[in-house]
């Protein structure tokens, strides 16, 4: 959806600037959570897969963020870089969750 009032440039900043922060800020903590925590569910070669896979991301993202910066903040991401970035964040956040609930049902 655009906005007629906001030339190119403001659309890409009003959008696209506050979504690479929020990978930048979910890869971080994604990051931190499975390089602290054994995960039960998950062998140890998935979670460092996992792990490897969050560090490509986020060393992507930094280079996008970047080229971003260095143009003035005048170029967008193609959907098919953003697309696997948020796939990434979706499934840390269904390891988080698991995680999360198995240690509820101990405690309890």
């Amino acid at each position: 959806m655009k906005d007629s009032n906001l030339p190119g440039t403001e659309l890409l900043k009003t959008v696209l600037e506050p979504l690479l922060e929020d990978f930048q800020y979910w890869f971080t903590r994604s990051r931190k959570f499975l390089e602290t925590e054994q995960l039960s569910f998950m062998s140890q070669q998935e979670q460092s897969d996992l792990l490897l896979r969050v560090t490509q991301a986020q060393a992507e993202l930094n280079t996008a963020k970047m080229l971003f910066t260095a143009t003035d903040k005048q170029v967008g991401i193609d959907m098919t870089t953003l697309t696997p970035w948020h796939q990434l964040v979706t499934e840390c956040w269904n390891v988080a969750i698991r995680f999360h609930q198995e240690k509820e049902e101990k405690e309890s």
